[in-house]
């Protein structure tokens, strides 16, 4: 599976984001009134739009990324190694641009270089491109798919590519780590306490860390569809910070 594509040509990512508000109060008026028309589709009949602000962190409309990690694979001494880094800061727009800075330093030295995340493309690459539509930076060629033709699109996605056409099922990348026995990345905390971590504990070099083992499972997962051994734990290198 997966023969035509090189490792070391695709850069995985993951995000991580919250609310754009502590919480539902503090969301300016005009704000508030698009959230409860938003949330309406989702939530009990019980429930508030103050209630389920939490969830507002997945909508680029009323999220915002707090950080993006990511890894390459690299071929030394013919031994790989998994070199990965982190884009993290309570301004969303100074992620942005760095990351957006790196993305065309590696798409302009490797015009092959593909995108993977788990969920990358209904969710990590979409996000990223509105919020830096957003935050008024240029979309990144790679990102930008607007008019491209499939085959000109450059993302993986790691679950999209376990469903072999199959549309029905959403699988968690921590069942797929599971079920090829790869360490599983929700050893600390899992997606739905990242606001909470952020807003209420001010801990953001925690989420970081969790973002961080995302990226590493994405690629050993990918790894696994191919065939081919996972990266020696050892053999993974972090320069962020």
């Amino acid at each position: 599976m997966l023969d035509h594509v090189k490792i070391e040509n695709v850069l995985f990512l993951d995000i991580e984001t919250v609310p754009q508000y502590p919480d539902f109060e503090n969301v300016p008026k005009s704000f508030q009134e698009f959230w409860e028309k938003k949330s309406s589709y989702f939530r009990e009949t019980d429930q508030s739009a103050a209630d389920v602000y939490q969830r507002a962190g997945i909508y680029s409309e009323f999220g915002k990324i707090i950080c993006i990690s990511v890894g390459i694979v690299v071929k030394r001494n013919n031994e790989r190694f998994f070199r990965i880094k982190s884009f993290y800061n309570d301004d969303e727009k100074i992620i942005l641009e760095d990351f957006s800075g790196m993305l065309k330093k590696y798409h302009g030295s490797n015009k092959d270089i593909q995108l993977c995340a788990h969920n990358g493309k209904e969710f990590d690459f979409p996000y990223i491109a509105r919020r830096m539509l957003i935050n008024g930076i240029k979309i990144p060629a790679i990102l930008d798919v607007a008019g491209k033709k499939p085959w000109e699109v450059m993302f993986l996605d790691t679950m999209e590519l376990w469903k072999f056409g199959d549309y029905k099922n959403y699988t968690s990348l921590n069942l797929l780590t599971h079920v090829f026995n790869i360490p599983t990345p929700k050893d600390d905390i899992d997606g739905s306490m990242v606001a909470d971590v952020y807003w209420n504990n001010k801990d953001l070099p925690r989420i970081v860390k969790y973002c961080e083992k995302d990226v590493i499972a994405i690629a050993q997962v990918l790894l696994k569809y191919k065939g081919e051994n996972l990266i020696n734990p050892e053999n993974i290198e972090s320069t962020t910070g």
